[in-house]
């Protein structure tokens, strides 16, 4: 049997065909992802640390606050929506504090979920961590940089154009940027490099785009993404070509440049979900990232692989800040880079399961305190993350054993936490340094 171009299309277009009848199954009959409410039960246990009892106190005390629906014969369970929990949120307080998160100024924390093991669930963490964050009371932007795409469809966006990912994002940064080199000359007809209608025709057409014009909106009301595509995995081969046209470009600060241009409070965290690869995307998202985390599985081939990765990132780094480290400087930039702060995650863990202890204590004798306390452990409720694109924050427990859930939600909150924890004091160091500047 021969499987040339036409029998890798035939057989992509047998699998969109039935991703559109998984997602129709999934989501609702337009094939729109809607994200579900959330019960008093779920909001008093695992937001905002009360009793259901204290919940329906404040409720009954203050008919003001939104009260929900009730979606249940008895009458006593209430559901809310996520713009819901966000006015409950400003307005409730519990043993005299307010509900609101800890959000320290500046602009939001940037963090890149990266490893170049695929299946370790760096898409996994991400969308949770998102999904998280969102229900403690954040809000976030996602950038995929994967061309699998994989948050983008579980964030519920199925239609994407490549002019609207990263690689439009790259093809705007080297617009602008050639043209402020450009201007940088006393004379611009000395500009040895092109500019303006000179640029490859993408970039040209992409250039004069607004910054908010890459950013869509999701099911969730507080997260936004910038998505990912199949055709955006050309992205790499783009780069290299652009390089070759235009070689003052620092192509490694585009997502960086990008995201400064934002206001500061739009968002309180920046996720990204990185590729299975060292590329031109996970570098801008490495440069761009305050945080990075590292997904890995408890076996050995996954630490095997995050050994390599480790290794050719920081080569990776290396090359970057030796090559075009006078380059960057010339046009007002770094090209030397320091993570605020880097974990590795285990993911698909099984506490029961002796091999899976001996790795984590492995990697916790080599790599200390970067190693996260908290384990994603493996469940039904995780795998059926993956099997519906739906996060286990987005799955129902009525529709699974509540154990089986809850057991689920408690790993990822631990991890989420954790998580939360390093990124404040990430941001407190960063904010104290610009101080001491």
């Amino acid at each position: 049997m021969s499987a040339d171009h036409r029998f890798l299309h035939a057989m992509n277009s047998r699998s969109l065909a039935q991703q559109a009848a998984v997602r129709k199954a999934t989501f609702s009959p337009e094939e729109t992802k809607t994200l579900r409410p959330f019960s008093i039960w779920e909001i008093a246990s695992f937001m905002f640390d009360m009793s259901a009892d204290t919940m329906r106190k404040h409720l009954s005390d203050d008919p003001s606050l939104p009260q929900g629906q009730v979606l249940t014969e008895d009458g006593r369970q209430r559901w809310f929506s996520l713009a819901e929990i966000s006015t409950l949120r400003r307005r409730l307080k519990v043993r005299g504090k307010k509900l609101l998160p800890p959000r320290p100024p500046g602009r939001a924390l940037r963090v890149a979920i990266s490893n170049f093991k695929g299946g370790v669930g760096k898409s996994v963490v991400a969308q949770h961590f998102a999904n998280a964050a969102a229900l403690d009371g954040y809000r976030v932007l996602v950038v995929d940089f994967d061309p699998q795409a994989t948050v983008t469809h579980a964030m519920g966006l199925t239609e994407v154009d490549e002019e609207n990912t990263v690689w439009g994002v790259m093809c705007r940064d080297l617009y602008r940027e050639a043209a402020r080199i450009a201007a940088s000359y006393d004379r611009i007809e000395d500009c040895p490099y092109p500019y303006g209608d000179d640029l490859p025709e993408g970039v040209v057409a992409i250039g004069p785009r607004r910054v908010d014009e890459f950013i869509q909106r999701t099911c969730w009301p507080t997260i936004d993404i910038i998505p990912s595509c199949a055709n955006a995995a050309f992205v790499e081969f783009a780069s290299a070509q652009y390089r070759a046209v235009h070689p003052a470009w620092t192509f490694f600060l585009c997502v960086a440049r990008y995201l400064d241009e934002l206001p500061e409070d739009q968002y309180d965290f920046v996720i990204f979900d990185c590729p299975p690869a060292i590329g031109y995307q996970s570098l801008n998202a490495a440069f761009a990232a305050d945080v990075l985390y590292i997904p890995t599985g408890p076996g050995y081939w996954e630490y095997d692989s995050t050994t390599s990765f480790l290794g050719q990132l920081a080569d990776a780094l290396e090359d970057i800040e030796q090559g075009f480290g006078a380059a960057a400087r010339r046009w007002g930039y770094s090209a030397s880079k320091s993570f605020d702060a880097l974990r590795v995650l285990l993911t698909r863990y099984e506490p029961s399961n002796e091999l899976h202890q001996s790795m984590f204590a492995a990697y916790r004798d080599l790599f200390g305190a970067s190693v996260c306390a908290n384990p994603i452990e493996l469940s039904r409720a995780v795998e059926q993350a993956g099997r519906f694109q739906m996060s286990v924050y987005e799955q129902d427990y009525r529709e699974m054993t509540r154990e089986t859930w809850k057991r689920a939600r408690v790993s990822f909150d631990n991890a989420y936490g954790e998580f939360r924890k390093v990124a404040l004091a990430a941001w407190a160091a960063r904010n104290a340094a610009a101080e001491a500047a």
